[in-house]
């Protein structure tokens, strides 16, 4: 497929747009800043200008269409683009920033035909991860039918974003996919911020005590460009086990007393429930921390 990638050069872009063409996708980035992949094309595109948006939408894929007889369209977009969190830039900047790129995308994307859009929601729409004070979910595991309703700016944008996805699927038919990622994690950070994780599962609260490795994130959206046909929907992203070394069941009875428990959980399964990534996408995610790092509770089993 002929991919239009925003936000590639992002922390998770950057390696969710590479496994895309090693797929065999040809991938376009269009981001602020290169991400200089030899696998993805650059294109700088201010996605927050309508006129940009959709010239960069409209036009050649990569310098290797010139030799085709007639100039080819993309086959979908996957649009990961935004302020990543707050207080990186001031509130009011990061939900219009946020909203106005994503309804630019969806806007020239449907307009000019592309019938597969992903586009990135957050963990943070329900309203747990930015908020002030300790904030519970009102049941675990969090699904996708957990209310959204955040506080902060940035995930203010992000339920915004999605409801205007909604809105341009049911205007076009279109497929479109969101993505309510959990906290993105590389490679190489579980040896360097998961110890404390493991004594402290404090740490975690915001976070619904969940993760997404940056190469299940990869294999997510590649589900998401396999399916066709599911409309508009929106999936928990996380990995199945969780970022701490405590049980549910301790981190129920310390973190959640009182909180109902919607469904039986597994010993280590993850509170962000991706039940439904699972049953629609095929979604299976293969890496955990445990891959790398000694569960220090694993000698009392």
């Amino acid at each position: 497929m002929r991919i239009f990638f925003t936000g590639g050069s992002g922390k998770a872009g950057k390696h969710v747009a590479p496994y895309l063409a090693e797929q065999g996708h040809q991938v376009t980035n269009a981001d602020l800043a290169p991400l200089d992949h030899p696998g993805v094309t650059d294109l700088r595109v201010d996605l927050t200008d309508a006129g940009e948006t959709y010239s960069a939408l409209a036009g050649m894929p990569a310098m290797e269409d010139l030799d085709l007889p007639a100039k080819p369209s993309y086959d979908a977009v996957v649009h990961f683009a935004a302020i990543p969190r707050i207080l990186l830039r001031p509130d009011a900047a990061t939900y219009a920033t946020n909203v106005l790129s994503t309804y630019n995308v969806l806007e020239a994307a449907t307009r000019l035909g592309v019938r597969k859009i992903i586009f990135a929601s957050s963990e943070t729409t329900y309203g747990i991860c930015f908020a002030q004070g300790e904030r519970r979910p009102l049941y675990v595991p969090v699904d996708e039918e957990h209310p959204t309703v955040p506080e902060d700016s940035y995930a203010m944008s992000k339920v915004a974003s999605e409801v205007t996805a909604r809105s341009f699927h049911a205007r076009t038919g279109a497929d479109i996919y969101g993505l309510r990622i959990n906290n993105v994690i590389e490679p190489y950070e579980y040896a360097e911020l998961f110890p404390p994780f493991l004594t402290d599962p404090s740490l975690r609260r915001r976070n619904v005590f969940a993760y997404i490795d940056t190469r299940d994130l990869g294999q997510m959206v590649q589900r998401c460009l396999e399916t066709d046909g599911l409309g508009y929907e929106v999936f928990n992203v996380a990995n199945a086990d969780m970022s701490v070394a405590a049980t549910t069941q301790e981190v129920r009875d310390r973190f959640y007393d009182g909180v109902p428990v919607r469904r039986e959980m597994g010993r280590d399964e993850t509170f962000y429930a991706i039940d439904k990534a699972r049953e629609l996408l095929g979604f299976d995610p293969q890496h955990s921390w445990r891959d790398v790092l000694t569960d220090p509770g694993a000698a009392r089993d």
